[in-house]
């Protein structure tokens, strides 16, 4: 080769080099951008849901100055609790809204007089007076929830300077608002009710606390049959099953039900557990049944997987010191392999707490306002109760939406968590 060929072919290599060098910066930088753009549509998901979900979790109070007298309650002068129970609180609380706007006149004015305050007031006060009868013929000023629509005032949140007709807060209810944060008779607390009460058809008294118990109820049932049944039917077909056409289509359709849609899991319970069964509907026992179904195959090929992974030297150990081919298997190869079981059914579990086509299906859309006792008691889930107050048109349900949103988020995270320490406690051992 002459000295000028050696330098074109150099020079040609160095060309080759430089192109795929800057190839690889191109990827890199690639990767790079798709990285940020995931990680930027994320934050703006979150930024969002937390910005509508925050407001949910205060709540405003009205103090209003209230005669407890017998005869406006319509009880004697020593009501016993049944009487009191029946007693109209609600035009105590009519009167003293009266009386501290005297200038309110008409039945329309009233009736936006009316709503400054919660529908639920009335039986707070009843709860209150029943719990202290003493307070029957005393006046003075009582702290009393807001309705939604006030509160979204009083949180910044209503544009006052839109057209009346195109806000639900008029213009009269805004004055009479202004004159009470004036007097300081408005006051912003934790909502405590958002957790300890059940759905309701207005937003300041709805809660998710029946959905919390229908969603811990539901998992239970779907981790007291998938997990036991899953990582058994892992172990025999990893360990213990021949190697024939028949295995081979088990595995087949197991892979195959990992991606089957969760609705058609809904439909199968509804026409088994509901309609050929007859089990009881929307009930955490079906759900969890249902979900069961679903999670199945995700515990069985992890549990398979983490199996799989474990070295064929702790089998091969166990069984030259004399274990029989079970106590090698229960032994040895689970506890190993239990870390990968436990991440793989735990993800499994949070993939079932956010399901909510299945549970739609049996009957789990219902409006249910008491807290469910047992697996058996009519229930809904968090996803669902999501679900059902999207569809709801008053903003008070736009910003509990948001913040089921939040909490079903935290349990989410908080199971991811628990599989990770799960992982790492066990891979230690």
């Amino acid at each position: 080769m002459t000295e000028p060929d050696h330098y074109k072919n150099t020079a040609a290599i160095q060309a080759s080099l430089k192109k795929r060098y800057a190839r690889e910066t191109r990827f890199k930088w690639y990767g790079r951008l798709a990285v940020m753009t995931g990680f930027l549509f994320l934050f703006v998901l979150l930024a969002d849901i937390i910005g509508k979900g925050l407001p949910a979790f205060t709540q405003h109070f009205i103090s209003i100055d209230l005669t407890l007298d017998a005869a406006t309650l319509g009880v004697s002068s020593t009501p016993d609790e049944t009487e009191l129970f029946a007693a109209d609180f609600g035009a105590v609380i009519k009167r003293g809204l009266r009386d501290t706007f005297p200038e309110v006149s008409g039945r329309s004015e009233k009736r936006s007089l009316y709503r400054l305050v919660s529908a639920g007031a009335e039986y707070e006060l009843r709860d209150r007076v029943i719990a202290d009868p003493s307070l029957i013929g005393t006046s003075g000023p009582v702290w009393l929830m807001a309705h939604a629509e006030a509160g979204s005032y009083l949180k910044g949140q209503v544009d006052t300077q839109l057209p009346e007709s195109d806000r639900r807060v008029k213009d009269n209810q805004v004055a009479w608002l202004d004159e009470l944060r004036d007097q300081g008779r408005t006051e912003s607390r934790f909502n405590t009710t958002f957790f300890t009460a059940g759905d309701s058809r207005e937003p300041e008294l709805a809660g998710i606390k029946a959905a919390l118990y229908g969603s811990l109820f539901t998992l239970a049932v779907t981790f007291c049959l998938a997990f036991p049944i899953g990582v058994l039917a892992a172990v025999y077909l990893e360990e213990f099953a021949a190697r024939n056409r028949l295995t081979d289509l088990i595995e087949i359709n197991i892979n195959n039900l990992a991606a089957v849609p969760s609705i058609v899991f809904g439909l199968l319970g509804l026409a088994v557990f509901i309609n050929f069964m007859d089990l009881p509907r929307s009930a955490p026992l079906v759900g969890g049944m249902v979900l069961s179904l679903m999670t199945l195959p995700t515990i069985i090929i992890t549990s398979r997987a983490a199996i799989q992974a474990v070295s064929p030297s702790i089998r091969e150990a166990a069984l030259g010191v004399g274990a029989s081919r079970l106590q090698t298997v229960f032994h040895h190869v689970l506890p190993v392999a239990m870390p990968g079981i436990l991440t793989g059914s735990i993800i499994g579990m949070a993939q079932a707490l956010g399901e909510t086509a299945p549970l739609l299906m049996i009957g789990m859309v219902a409006f249910i306002m008491d807290v469910p006792g047992s697996v058996s008691d009519p229930s809904t889930v968090l996803p669902v109760q999501i679900f059902l107050w999207a569809d709801s048109p008053e903003r008070g349900f736009t910003e509990k939406t948001s913040a089921a949103i939040m909490v079903l988020m935290g349990f989410l995270i908080m199971m991811n968590a628990v599989a990770i320490y799960l992982r790492r406690r066990f891979e230690s051992k």
